[in-house]
């Protein structure tokens, strides 16, 4: 009997102890909790709209759990734990891998040249996607870093600068000069991917936004900073650039001497025709002039306006010669 009272009163005063001091908690204003009550936790019924795909949600449907937010203190019976997490946005390396050390990424561009890629991975734990994160995998960051990096080294391998695909509606000439720019200052993948880093990072985003529902984790921002490829390489890049930038400038030098020339040549011409036209002006009034003469007083007006016409010419010239028609017997001068 002793035994017995003992033992009730020891499970009294272990439950006070834990349903007392230890059964009251406080969530801080950057953090979440979920309480589970022997290792479940409260379910809900409505669902956060997902960006996944109908085969991803079939893989990856995880229910939505209570959450609870910043406050406190609040109680919880013996038979509950509390997982806290922190929502607050966090930084971690590109190279982070907990299975090994590495001080870069390696990937494979499509000319088959080995690069490192380093810069940071922005992300914060999602409110509304708490179930997959605490409950889903064991290492949930683990698993989107090796997502992001596998989708980071498939884009680098079939990486194309947009650019050399041209714009829709150009007009020929200008599609066949900026051809000719593509083929001289374009076409090393590493140089597209280090001119291209603001597409690249984008386009992360874009295709990581799945890890929400996948994992828990939602991704703030890529910043890929540094596309290093090995020294030998990096240094066989700088000739190969400093030449295609001498022979572009050498282009643009001789596209714009030659494009003067074309101005300078539009230009005489029309003057030229300006000229011409000028001069033919006046002949074109006087035949029409006489023309009309004609028309309205015939033939002998005309000879007679022909022959007024002579004599200021007659005082210009200083000699003058008189002919003989033999066939009629006129003379004329």
């Amino acid at each position: 009997m002793t035994i017995l009272i003992g033992l009730v009163l020891g499970m009294l005063t272990y439950a006070v102890v834990r349903a007392g001091p230890g059964g009251f908690y406080t969530v801080s204003p950057d953090q979440r909790a979920v309480v589970t009550s022997f290792g479940k936790a409260r379910r809900l019924k409505e669902k956060v709209p997902s960006e996944m795909t109908s085969e991803e949600l079939e893989r990856y449907e995880f229910p939505q759990v209570r959450v609870v937010g910043p406050g406190g203190p609040y109680f919880k019976m013996p038979w509950q734990r509390v997982h806290k997490v922190s929502v607050a946005t966090q930084a971690v390396d590109l190279s982070w891998d907990p299975s090994k050390e590495q001080s870069t990424i390696e990937a494979v561009t499509k000319d088959n040249l080995t690069t490192g890629i380093n810069g940071q991975l922005r992300y914060r734990i999602s409110e509304n996607n708490l179930y997959p994160y605490l409950f889903g995998v064991a290492s949930p960051l683990e698993h989107v870093m090796g997502y992001f990096v596998s989708v980071l080294r498939e884009r680098v391998a079939n990486f194309v600068d947009p650019r050399s695909d041209g714009l829709p509606g150009e007009e020929n000439s200008q599609s066949e000069s900026s051809e000719t720019a593509v083929e001289l200052s374009e076409g090393v993948s590493i140089n597209d991917l280090r001119k291209n880093l603001p597409l690249l990072n984008q386009y992360m985003e874009e295709q990581c936004r799945s890890t929400t529902g996948r994992y828990g984790i939602e991704l703030d921002a890529a910043l890929i900073t540094e596309i290093d490829p090995p020294a030998e390489v990096d240094r066989a890049l700088s000739a190969i650039n400093s030449t295609r930038n001498q022979v572009a400038g050498d282009l643009s030098t001789a596209r714009a001497d030659s494009e003067q020339q074309i101005t300078m040549s539009a230009r005489a011409v029309e003057i030229s025709t300006n000229n011409a036209q000028a001069e033919v002006a006046p002949l074109a009034e006087l035949a029409a002039t006489l023309a009309k003469i004609k028309e309205e007083g015939g033939s002998t007006c005309l000879q007679a306006y022909l022959r007024n016409l002579r004599i200021p010419l007659f005082n210009k010239a200083s000699r003058v010669v008189q002919t003989m028609n033999h066939s009629n017997g006129k003379a004329g001068s």
